[in-house]
């Protein structure tokens, strides 16, 4: 059983995807398919500095496992304001392991929302864009605070 999530983090989260979703459009839209992902994720990270949005790179997390702390159990592309993962990715098309990798993150972060951001695709909002939703994270107000 999982536990609704409060509104006002399903809000920001919502803002915030917004904001990142504009930033990786406007990124797309200079740059086009064809790149590394190290170059979106410098581009990305970029726009939304300049966008003064929050961002985080290539941040790594620990995790607990029957009592041993694994410290660099996995690395995000970007956490952007202490709340959305984003995972960058420039393959021919989303595979169905990027949203099962991102589901892990999310599990183990207790995030609520990650975005899948594939700039490969020929338009960015027609398959390059999944929202991956963790339905059994916590309510973490303090999370979103900065963010009312």
């Amino acid at each position: 059983m999982f536990e609704v999530p409060d509104a006002r983090i399903v809000e920001c989260c919502n803002r915030v995807s917004s904001g990142i979703i504009g930033a990786a459009i406007e990124v797309h839209r200079h740059l086009g398919a064809g790149l590394l992902e190290s170059a979106y994720e410098d581009c990305l990270e970029w726009e939304l500095k300049l966008r003064k949005i929050d961002v985080q790179r290539q941040v790594i997390l620990p995790i607990e496992y029957k009592g041993l702390e694994v410290k660099r159990a996995f690395r995000l592309d970007l956490l952007v304001e202490n709340l959305i993962i984003v995972e960058i990715k420039a393959e021919s098309r989303i595979e169905p392991i990027f949203e099962t990798q991102l589901n892990t993150y999310l599990r183990l972060s207790d995030l609520y929302l990650g975005l899948i951001l594939n700039f490969q695709a020929a338009r960015l909002k027609e398959g390059g864009i999944k929202r991956v939703i963790n339905p059994h994270a916590a309510n973490h107000l303090e999370q979103v605070q900065h963010l009312f």
